[in-house]
Parts: C-alpha cells; structure tokens; sequence
C-alpha cells in the first residue's frame, strides 16, 4: 500500500487506520499527527488519549471504545462504520485512532480486511505499543544483555484463545496485554508450564501517563500485589529478570516532578475551537491529566464596514482587550491591503501582558497596558483626559466594565464590532469527561458562559483573574478559585489549590 498524497483532494476516500501510542500524547508519531490533521472524521477509542483529538479541531469525531468484556459496540460494527464513514458524501478521509499500535492486538487486521473488501484505499500508521512503552516508563527494559535475549508478547484475554505457554519456555521477557484479570490463572499456567514461581514480575497499570501505578512480586505473587494494590485495566504485566530492574532504573513516578497536587488529577482546560493551550503543556509538566475543550470559537463578522469607518482618521485611544483581537485587526488591516502603519496616528492600549505581546509579535508596542490586567483596570488607569475618545475593538459578547469605567471618568466610550464569538460544542464523550473533571481553567467570562450553558455549574473552576472569576460566579459557579495573577503558571497554581480544597482562601485573598 503506497503512502497517500497530502495534497489529493480531501473529499477522497481514504482510511488511516493510526496507532495512538501507549497513553502520553506526546509519544504519537509525527507522521500519525499530520495523517489526524488531514481528517474529515475520527473514529477513536477507550485507550486513545483524547488530548489527541486537538490535531483534529474541525473533524467530526466519534468515539467507538470498549473496555474489558463490557463492549457496547462491537468489532464488525466498527469495521462498517470506518468504511461508511469514508464513503460518505462522495468520499472522506477516516482516521481510526487505535490505543498503542494498530497491529498489535488491536484488531487493526481485521479493520484494514474490511477497507480491502469494500474497495477503500488504507494506509497503517504505527504507535508505539504499550507492550514495550508501559515497562519502560515503570524502569523496565524488557530486554538485557545480560538477563533477556528476548522477549514475546501474549494475550491474556482468554476471550482470544489459549497462549500455549509451554511453547515459550525459550523466551526470557514475557509481556501479557489484557492479562489483569486473568492474572491469577495465567500466573498458574506459566508455573505449571515450567516458570519458576521466583521468577520476578510486575504489573503497570495505565503506563506512560500521570495515573501510571506498579505492582511489584514473583510470579507467584504478583495476582495478590495487583488485587492489594487496586490495579485494573488497562495494564501491561511483565514476567521476568529484567523485572528486577525496576527497583534502579524508576524514573518516570519517583522523581520525575509527577507529585504535587496535580499529579494524576484531571484538568479541563477550556479554550477557542482553533486555539492551542500553552496552558496544558505547563499541567502536564506537573503531572495532570490534561483535557482540552474547546467552547468557543471565533468568527469573522458579516460586515466589517463599521470597522472601517470607526478607524478613518482616527487620532484616539484604541483599546485592545484579547489576542483575538490582535490577531482580527491584523486580519482585517491585510484584507483592506494595509499594514500596522495604518494605526499611526492612534494611542494602542492593551488589556494585559498577554495581549500585548501578541502586538509585539507584530512589530507594534503597546502605548499602555494596566498594572494589572483587566478590563476594569483598564479603564481606571488609561491615560487619559475627559473629552478624549476611546475606539474599542471586540467582540459582540464583550462586558460593560469598561466602558462603566470609562464614562465614569468623562471619556467618550466607542465600540465596533471586530470578530465574533460563538459556541463550540464538544462532542458527548467530551463533555462527560468534561463533567467528571477535578478542576476546569476558565480565561475568560464568555468561557464561563459557556461551560455553564454546556456542562451545568456543579463544577469545580480556576479564574484566569478576578474579572473572570467575576463572570463566573454570575453564571452559577460557586466553587472559584482566582488565580493570583494573569499569567499560565498562576492558573495553574489555582488549579491546585482548587484540587487541594484550599481554592476558596485564595479567591477570597483575589476577591
């Protein structure tokens, strides 16, 4: 099977069948993201990291897991639904996220069988399997130079047939996939074949995530440590010397920086449709499970001609209150065919660092940005006298606080509508997940809006700031912590002291 064209038309029909890896997004393929950022649908499962699905933001996505033996949707009905899906419309392109690798009992065959018997074009991207990556990240190699020369990887659903153990006497490393509740009668088949009951073993249970827990033993022990231990699936069991390395090559849960209050939390972190959170990538640093969900997204406006005439010979304040807004004035500048020269005459005023930046980022720096970031504070601390005209650029959903502010001091309050704010509605699976959330980050007011109208108040949140939090408690919310100040680090500090139970003293100090 030849590669696919990136650039053929994506109305084809086409199947991507993609190994997601072993749990932590990072270790899909780069060639499984650029295959994910293509699709027109996505079917993916129980032990596909849902953060993957951000490399697809405009795909319809489906979700099609089965855990253990509770399948609500069986083998052949995903296998009809792959092939519908891409015939679709006159044809689209399929990705099948798959958890670990697609090939490696993952029922991968049977999939690409079913695309070869309807006459739809595959192709197969590996992941990396957590028969290999689970014991890793728990400081398992599963071979050694000097303990195991190789290793095989089994099945230990009964559901699949018998493993014939006594075939295996030769191999050094055993990995069972799927083995955790058939732990105590595998362990008792691989003695009976010849094992010894000494032989050192370990079980991983969700490997290479915040979660990952290991249970430690022989193999006549280890049934018991998982069941002490409270390990279910999905898990990875390894049975041989190489499990004695564990105890000096641990990196991944002892001193990785995985334990603090966030680690192995989950953190919903709300964002546009076609954003990317740097938020989530400083959650994962210390150890959350991270679920990004986007609740808005942003339009152009039907007419921009109020835009227009707002700026001509405009010589005032022009107020900036979000990156959105930085990004669509610049939009809007090259499709007059114009430049940030245009913007000479007037005064730029920021909300924050963070929108300020984005105008640096453009070659422009901002006249005035508050000592502390919001709307409110712009307001009471722009520079300027009774008479003079402030040129708000936003959205249609914007707050009053600055204009309040403004006309309390005697300034003339203008506003135009740049860009437009609408909802962004996540998928079932998503907002259950959403839902069962130890904390979600909010960034906004129209954020909070948002998650109330979609996911009911009985949430847990941390504010960006105070402006926020503000929208927040007036959609609902009743458990808010504020973040001390506007910057990702502190949001993330919010979160957990939000998780901790001690949120409500630091919103009282912000309050």
């Amino acid at each position: 099977m030849s590669f696919p064209d990136p650039s053929a038309p994506a109305s084809r029909a086409f199947v991507s069948l993609i190994g997601a890896g072993p749990g932590d997004p990072g270790l899909i393929t780069v060639r499984g993201v650029e295959a994910l950022s293509r699709a027109d649908v996505v079917l993916f499962d129980y032990l596909a990291n849902p953060e993957l699905l951000r490399h697809c933001p405009d795909a319809e996505t489906i979700y099609v897991g089965k855990k253990g033996f509770s399948e609500y949707i069986s083998q052949e009905q995903i296998n009809a639904l792959i092939v519908a899906k891409a015939r679709e419309g006159g044809g689209r392109r399929v990705a099948r996220l798959k958890g670990g690798d697609v090939f490696v009992f993952g029922r991968g065959g049977e999939e690409a069988e079913a695309c070869v018997a309807a006459g739809v074009p595959f192709e197969v991207v590996p992941g990396v399997t957590s028969a290999i990556a689970a014991p890793a990240y728990a400081g398992i190699p599963v071979t050694h130079r000097e303990s195991a020369r190789s290793f095989a990887v089994l099945t230990g659903n009964t559901k699949e047939g018998g493993a014939h153990y006594e075939r295996l006497s030769g191999v050094d490393t055993l990995v069972l996939l799927m083995g955790v509740r058939n732990l105590d009668g595998i362990a008792a088949d691989l003695i009976a074949s010849g094992r010894s009951p000494d032989t050192p073993a370990a079980t991983v249970q969700w490997g290479t995530t915040p979660q990952q827990r290991v249970a430690t033993g022989t193999l006549a022990t280890i049934a018991r440590a998982v069941r002490e231990a409270g390990l279910e699936a999905p898990a990875v069991t390894v049975v041989g010397e190489v499990a004695r390395l564990r105890d000096t090559l641990r990196w991944f849960d002892a001193g990785s920086g995985f334990g603090g209050p966030l680690a192995g939390r989950s953190v919903a972190v709300t964002r546009t449709r076609d954003g990317a959170s740097a938020l989530s990538e400083v959650l994962r640093a210390r150890g959350a499970n991270v679920l990004e969900v986007p609740l808005i997204r942003f339009a152009e406006v039907p007419d921009d001609s109020p835009v227009e005439d707002a700026l001509h010979d405009f010589g005032g304040w022009l107020l900036l209150t979000s990156n959105q807004a930085v990004k669509s004035l610049f939009s809007f500048l090259e499709r007059r065919g114009l430049d940030a020269r245009a913007l000479a005459r007037m005064k730029i005023a920021a909300v924050g660092p963070s929108t300020a930046r984005s105008l640096a980022e453009r070659g422009l720096r901002a006249d005035f940005v508050p000592s502390t970031p919001g709307a409110v504070h712009l307001g009471a601390e722009l520079p300027a006298r009774p008479g003079d005209v402030a040129l708000h650029l936003t959205s249609q959903v914007a707050e009053d606080d600055l204009a309040r502010e403004l006309e309390a001091r005697g300034l003339r309050y203008e506003r135009a509508e740049l860009y437009r704010t609408e909802p962004a509605r996540p998928g079932e699976h998503a907002l259950n997940r959403l839902r069962a959330a130890d904390v979600v980050t909010l960034a906004s007011g129209s954020a909070a809006r948002h998650l109330a109208a979609l996911a009911g108040i009985d949430l847990t949140v941390a504010a960006m700031g105070p402006q926020t939090a503000d929208a927040a408690r007036r959609a609902g919310f009743t458990r808010v912590t504020v973040a001390e100040t506007a910057t990702l680090e502190a949001l993330a500090d919010a979160a957990a002291w939000a998780v901790a139970g001690r949120g409500e003293g630091l919103g009282e100090r912000e309050g």
